[in-house]
Formats: C-alpha cells, sequence, structure tokens
C-alpha cells in the first residue's frame, strides 16, 4: 500500500462547559460532540524522499514544522517505530479554519487513523486516540468520531447513543476568535447558566431530536464580546425563525450551528445565511 485517502469530519459541540481551571494550565471540560459530514480530504502517500513532507489549498496555514497533521505524523512514529522517510500528506480544506468544529484537530486525527493502515501496524482506535493526547485536546475525540461525551481535557471520552438523522447548517461570521482569550475570560466571568448535560444524555438515549436541540447550549458564548455576542444571537436568531429546532454556537466559536428536521427549510436558511456568510454549510450527522 502506497496511499491512503480518508476524509477528515468536522465536529460540533451539542453542549460545552467549563468546570474549572487546572494545576497543569488546562480546563476540565464537559462537552457533548457530534461529528458532522463536511470534511477535509486527507491523503497520505510513500513515496521518494528524505523527510516529511506536507501541502495544503490554503497558503496561509503552517508547513510541515507547525501544522497538527505533521505533529500528529511525528507522534505516530514514536510510538509505532516508522520511518516518516518518503512520506508526504496532503490537506484538501473544506472544514472552516478557526472556528471551533476541529478542522486542524480531525486533520491529525486523520493522519493517526491513515498511517495506521498506511503502514499496517495494527493499532486499535483506542489506541490512536491515545497517542491523540499528544497532539491537541480535540484530537483523541476526533479519532473516534460519533456521538460522545467528552471530559478531563477533552481526552476521557464515553461513547453515546448516536444524534438522530437531521440536516445541520453551519455558519461561521468573518470575526476571528482568539481561545486563550476566551479561556482567560471564562475564567472571571460568573457563569449564571449552565448545559443540562444530563438532561442531553437522556435525550440522547430516548432519541428525541426535540428534547436534545432544546438543551445544546455553549457557555463561550456569554464570554463573547458584546458585538460578537450579538452576531452570534443574530445568527442564531435567523436559524430558529426559519424552522431550526436548537442553535448554537461550537466550541471556541465562531461557528453557529442550528439543527432541523427538514432539509427545504435548511435550504431556505442556507441562502438566506451564504448571501451574507460565505462560510456557510449544509451538513448531516454522521
Amino acid at each position: 500500500m502506497n496511499e491512503v485517502k480518508l476524509p477528515a469530519y468536522a465536529k460540533i459541540n451539542l453542549t460545552l462547559d467549563v468546570l474549572g481551571k487546572r494545576e497543569d494550565g488546562f480546563h476540565d471540560l464537559s462537552m457533548v460532540m457530534q461529528s458532522v459530514t463536511l470534511a477535509d480530504t486527507v491523503t497520505i502517500t510513500r513515496g521518494e524522499g528524505s523527510e516529511l513532507t506536507l501541502s495544503t489549498d490554503l497558503g496561509f496555514l503552517p508547513g510541515t514544522d507547525k501544522n497538527i497533521a505533521a505533529v500528529a505524523a511525528r507522534v505516530f512514529a514514536k510510538h509505532s517505530g516508522v520511518s516518516l522517510e518518503g512520506v508526504h500528506i496532503d490537506l484538501a480544506k473544506k472544514i472552516p479554519v478557526c472556528a471551533g468544529t476541529a478542522g486542524g484537530s480531525s486533520d491529525g486525527a486523520a493522519v493517526l487513523r491513515g498511517l495506521n493502515q498506511l503502514f499496517e501496524t495494527g493499532f486499535s482506535l483506542e489506541e490512536l486516540a491515545k497517542m491523540g493526547e499528544e497532539v491537541g485536546s480535540d484530537v483523541p475525540y476526533c479519532v473516534l468520531g460519533c456521538t460522545a461525551l467528552a471530559e478531563g481535557r477533552g481526552e476521557v471520552l464515553t461513547k453515546l447513543p448516536s444524534l438522530p438523522d437531521c440536516t445541520i447548517l453551519l455558519c461561521k461570521p468573518g470575526f476571528p476568535i482568539s481561545t486563550p482569550e476566551l479561556f482567560r475570560k471564562i475564567d472571571d466571568t460568573k457563569l449564571h447558566l449552565r448545559p443540562d448535560t444530563a438532561g442531553m444524555l437522556q435525550a440522547l438515549e430516548e432519541g428525541n431530536l426535540a428534547g436534545i436541540c432544546h438543551r445544546m447550549f455553549n457557555v463561550f458564548e456569554a464570554a463573547l464580546p458584546q458585538p460578537r455576542r450579538e452576531e452570534v444571537e443574530e445568527i442564531k436568531s435567523t436559524m430558529l425563525d426559519g424552522g431550526a429546532l436548537g442553535a448554537c454556537m461550537s466550541g471556541t466559536g465562531p461557528t453557529v450551528f442550528g439543527i432541523f428536521e427538514s432539509r427545504e427549510q435548511a435550504r431556505q436558511v442556507y441562502d438566506s445565511l451564504a448571501a451574507v456568510y460565505p462560510e456557510t454549510y449544509l451538513t448531516e450527522n454522521v
């Protein structure tokens, strides 16, 4: 085998709660995560050459030294003993960048899975997820995917019943978000509202899509600067007015997602938002 090509699925946060700061500088989190069909394509080839190389269709992304896909490859090599000489990674990007949808983490996870296939090293997904802890906090989840409760830094994973089939509309507003700044802000913010995580788990167990959507909540929305929070609320309102069962910001944002039973309704809202926000996507749960 000289080439593998596989999707790197984006994720959304059905819930996101920050429980407190840890002694190691990270935060304890509680998140219900869901994979969606919006995906990058990661292609890994073995050829001639003396080192690992990487290419991407987005010129502003970091190269081999700092790209999370290359970091994942080196972590895999450390644990497997394989040589990365002549290995080339190509990233065809579809997931928006710096959007709270795990675009980088999903690429890193796909590299771990892909190298495992390419070199036929036989690691289980659980073993690859453990490697992913060294790459980034969302990488273990992205290795496993589907619907899961993520705790700790995000690496303590519990598989959950699947989200019922639905159409998911993603919309990334045009402003940037600093994840470290949001975490600093959340440390200084008294949170009056938190996700009903137990209720979310029960609704998933019951397959109750309306109940799931009713409980979607992300504490980081409260930490956004006022103008940014207002724009996120406007996008959420557009989705809800257009028939979404629920709408929420994903991760540290700024991407907003809405869940629809009707693809036709989602398409109408997509047309409205895409006219203003180019990074708007119709997708589904994996």
